[in-house]
């Protein structure tokens, strides 16, 4: 005996996952080793969970890249207006703050929705409509509440469709981990391009441009990918969540008793994303080059756009290169917190190229942490906690990215108070 309390209908979650299972293999009893590879994998559902992520993180990525803007449209007073120190380009208000208007509604949501009953389509439903929402508010924005406003039901768009879609990949095969990471890293690359390709038209002009994303994730979503079997899987979902419903309770116990083990995930994975979204908030705003072709706004720009590639490139990586521990990801992350930082108060890197490379390599580490980590869980963690663990665990880059946003604020107006040293040159 190991004292440990089983949930009440543990045994007939097993029941029907082994029915599934026996359904998919012909009729021939299988053993836990052999389920992953009955889940098909179906070039159709590949190319809709890429999609799916690229649209999904789209809204969230533009709204970051054009936080400078948005602040200088709406708030055009600079640091000097107010009595500071006017020596160096400064916003009054830091990009910072567009960073927590962007995560806090992901971080709310994802800390409720994996509590909650999972209606799928009521879902994407709600994520195709904010999404198209909060682009055309930001787009007809005359202040900056409206504007903040707008960045807040982007993101609540991005955090509901992430912990859906995550949950969701639980009824298909591994690999669409791999493509719909590879799609959030592309959204990156995509959003951050088309912003700043799209911004010569204004940004109003771009934004309603970018409304074909939110239809586009529909289409993905009802037309592309191939819904799941009644039976087996969905089967096990209809039954969980009638539990959730009839015994929520009991349900909720559960789900807290998985948490434990899910730190293992969640800690190294909220920390590589407290370090990098400092940097991307916190400092890229504060490094500028006056002598080189590009203007302190457009290298801001151009910045977001090298990190997102760095991101690309390993989000799409992991059947390539799997990386287990976290961890390293997590130290090596806070190494570039010193670089970017001393550089933001000391100017002492002597060209723009070097600092291109060194946030291509910082997105690197990024989007390594965060595929390897979903990776992890959807070949280690059991069938009937997965869709939480999932959910559960992209709660975890929300708060590294929240105390972000905070940390960026405070160092904001530390480094625009100091004076402007003088850049180092070869």
């Amino acid at each position: 005996m190991t004292g440990t309390t089983k949930h009440p209908h543990d045994a007939e979650y097993r029941l029907l996952d082994t029915e599934y299972k026996i359904k998919m293999n012909g009729g021939e009893v299988v053993g836990p080793e052999e389920t992953p590879n009955l889940k098909k994998e179906n070039w159709r559902n590949l190319v809709a969970y890429w999609i799916l992520g690229l649209c999904n993180n789209y809204g969230y990525v533009v709204m970051l890249s054009a936080a400078k803007d948005i602040l200088h449209a709406q708030t055009p007073e600079t640091w000097g207006d107010e009595g500071h120190n006017s020596e160096r380009d400064c916003n009054y208000m830091s990009t910072g703050a567009i960073l927590l208007a962007d995560i806090l509604p992901c971080l709310v949501i994802k800390l409720i929705a994996p509590f909650l009953p999972f209606f799928v389509h009521v879902r994407v439903a709600l994520c195709v409509l904010s999404a198209a929402g909060g682009l055309l508010l930001v787009a007809f924005s005359e202040s900056q509440f409206m504007s903040i406003f707008g960045v807040v039901i982007t993101s609540f768009s991005s955090g509901l469709g992430e912990v859906t879609y995550l949950q969701y990949s639980s009824f298909y095969h591994k690999n669409v981990i791999s493509s719909w990471s590879s799609g959030t890293g592309g959204a990156g690359v995509i959003g951050a391009l088309s912003y700043a390709a799209l911004n010569k038209l204004g940004i109003r002009n771009a934004l309603l441009i970018m409304l074909i994303v939110p239809v586009l994730m529909g289409v993905s979503f009802w037309f592309i990918l191939r819904q799941p079997d009644e039976k087996g899987d969905v089967a096990l979902q209809h039954k969980i969540n009638k539990d959730e419903i009839n015994d929520p309770y009991e349900s909720f116990k559960k789900k807290l008793a998985i948490l434990p083990g899910l730190m293992k995930f969640m800690i190294p994975l909220g920390l590589v994303y407290l370090f990098e979204y400092f940097i991307n908030q916190g400092t890229f705003e504060l490094i500028n080059y006056d002598d080189t072709f590009i203007d302190h706004a457009a290298q801001y720009r151009w910045l977001q756009v090298d990190y997102q590639i760095g991101v690309f490139i390993s989000r799409s990586s992991v059947n390539l290169i799997h990386i287990k521990n976290i961890w390293i990801m997590a130290i090596l992350q806070l190494f570039n917190v010193a670089i970017f930082t001393t550089e933001a108060i000391f100017y002492y890197i002597p060209a723009f190229w070097v600092v291109l490379i060194l946030t291509l390599w910082e997105g690197l580490l990024g989007g390594g942490a965060y595929v390897n980590t979903f990776y992890r869980i959807s070949t280690e963690v059991s069938e009937e906690n997965k869709q939480f663990s999932m959910a559960t665990t992209s709660f975890a880059d929300s708060v590294g990215i929240t105390l972000a946003g905070i940390f960026a604020i405070f160092a904001h107006n530390a480094i625009c108070d100091m004076p402007k040293p003088v850049r180092l040159t070869f």
